[in-house]
C-alpha cells in the first residue's frame, strides 16, 4: 500500500485489511525498489508455476509444460535445480551453491554440471547459461 496516512492507527489498518506492505509518502525510490523485490521473493516461494520461456514449470506434475505441446517430464532433481534457477532468474549461482541447495548430501560440484547438462538436454541449450569464473543462471529456454 501506497499512501500519506502514516499514523500508526493507519498503518495498521490497512495490513489488518490486507496489504502486504505499507510505505509512507514521501519516500525514496530505492526503498520502493527494494520492498518489491522482498515481496516479488515472499511470492515466488509460494509459487506453484514459473516462466520458462513460452513454457512453465510446473510444480505438481513436475515437468515443463507448454499450451499444445506435450509435457518435458524432469526428474527429482533436474527439477528442483530448474526451479531453483528459475526462482531467481537474474542471480548468478557458484556451483557450490547449487551443490549446497539442491544438492544436499552430495560431495562433488561435478554432479551440477551433469544435471545442468541434462537440463539443457531437455530444454534447450539456452536454459541455463554460464557465467564463466562464477557459475550458472536461469537462460531463456
Amino acid at each position: 500500500m501506497l499512501t500519506a496516512r502514516g499514523t500508526l492507527d493507519d498503518r495498521v489498518e490497512g495490513l489488518d485489511a490486507g496489504a502486504d506492505d505499507y510505505l509512507v509518502k514521501p519516500f525514496e525510490v530505492p526503498e520502493l525498489l527494494a520492498r518489491l523485490r522482498a515481496l516479488t521473493r515472499r511470492h515466488l516461494d509460494r509459487a506453484t508455476s514459473l516462466p520458462l520461456g513460452r513454457r512453465r514449470l510446473d510444480e505438481a506434475t513436475r515437468s515443463a509444460l507448454a499450451d499444445g505441446e506435450p509435457a518435458i517430464a524432469l526428474s527429482g532433481r533436474e527439477f528442483d535445480l530448474a526451479w531453483h534457477l528459475a526462482s531467481r532468474p537474474s542471480q548468478t549461482f557458484t556451483r557450490e551453491d547449487l551443490l549446497d541447495a539442491v544438492f544436499a548430501g552430495a560431495d562433488n560440484v561435478g554432479v551440477v554440471d551433469t544435471y545442468v547438462h541434462y537440463l539443457r538436454r531437455k530444454l534447450g541449450r539456452d536454459a541455463v547459461r554460464t557465467v564463466h569464473g562464477l557459475g550458472y543462471r536461469w537462460g531463456e529456454a
